[in-house]
């Protein structure tokens, strides 16, 4: 689909839709009421090993994406294919044992952890569903491993996560969704509930043990500087909508998409002397209850033609693997 050369997929997501219907006039059918659409007939492929980020503003749909692909909400349409099994047709116990092989490493570590749980009981927990028939000191041995290798003090191990700084609960995030041995995780911006001291730790830690472990991750983010240091490839997401993908050299170098365009114009600069070209959005988002015929970006677009607020514009290949949702490309 991307690249004639590519690895072997080994997550393929298909024409994805996740609409939210309104609560009001809940006596109508789905049809007569008024959706949000979340995610917009979105597919694309992720190879294993890879780190596959999805950016975007906030509200673009990007975290339901995220919990769609590991079924924590279940899509409206489509089809997701993890490792060749197609997760969406499976039955919950089918579904509760392949929890082990797929993990998530949420936002905010603060609301991840159990106050009244101790780091040995929340590390342990993953071990307690999967692992049963293991014995308690063979449990604890995996918990002494995994804390040691995410950077734990193993004396912490009766502490409660109060007695925490952020980024160590982020650690002890990290060790409970990796004692599983997962293949597959989804980071949903796991660094930005943290201070910028403890960021670059957090994330050398991930890139660690991603290489370490062969880790195949799906990092969805809005800061582009961490997508930079992470990532292999970056999918742009807008309004539900993916549109431009690419390896990351070619996304960070030339943006193809006006939106890609104005959004990567944003990226702060460090150094005082370099000037850089802002190219501000015009005009308001566009309400996801009623969202623009066509591309659903062309309201705020300098560039928008005719076509392209009647005619929605297909993600297509521009050439190794890039990709853009644009008639103008």
């Amino acid at each position: 689909m991307e690249d004639n050369n590519r690895q072997t997929d080994y997550v393929k997501v298909e024409n994805i839709k996740k609409y939210f219907y309104s609560s009001r006039g809940s006596l109508l059918s789905r049809r007569e009421r008024k959706s949000v659409k979340a995610v917009n007939d979105v597919s694309f492929t992720i190879r294993k090993g890879e780190t596959f980020s999805i950016v975007g503003e906030s509200g673009c749909g990007k975290t339901t994406l995220g919990r769609v692909l590991l079924r924590l909400i279940e899509p409206t349409d489509g089809n997701v294919c993890f490792d060749g099994i197609k997760i969406l047709e499976l039955k919950k116990e089918e579904m509760r044992l392949l929890r082990n092989r797929v993990q998530i490493i949420f936002q905010d570590p603060y609301s991840s952890l159990n106050p009244r749980m101790t780091v040995k009981e929340l590390i342990k927990a993953p071990l307690d569903v999967f692992y049963q028939n293991t014995s308690e000191k063979e449990k604890l041995d995996k918990v002494f491993a995994i804390m040691k290798k995410v950077g734990l003090n193993t004396e912490f191990i009766e502490k409660y996560p109060h007695e925490f700084s952020g980024g160590q609960m982020q650690r002890i995030v990290i060790a409970r969704a990796l004692i599983v041995n997962p293949e597959f995780i989804i980071c949903d911006e796991p660094v930005s509930a943290l201070d910028v001291s403890v960021r670059a730790q957090v994330l050398n830690l991930l890139k660690d043990l991603q290489r370490e472990m062969g880790l195949t991750l799906v990092f969805i983010s809005h800061d582009l500087s961490v997508v930079r240091f992470l990532c292999d490839r970056v999918a742009v997401m807008y309004l539900g909508n993916i549109v431009e993908l690419g390896r990351k050299e070619d996304i960070f170098s030339q943006q193809l998409h006006p939106y890609t365009e104005s959004l990567f114009s944003s990226i702060p600069v460090p150094d005082p002397e370099v000037k850089v070209d802002r190219i501000p959005l015009e005009g308001e988002v566009p309400s996801p209850y009623n969202p623009p015929l066509g591309c659903s970006f062309h309201t705020r677009c300098k560039y928008a033609e005719d076509r392209c607020r009647i005619q929605k514009p297909e993600l297509k290949n521009v050439g190794n693997g890039h990709m853009v949702a644009c008639h103008l490309r």
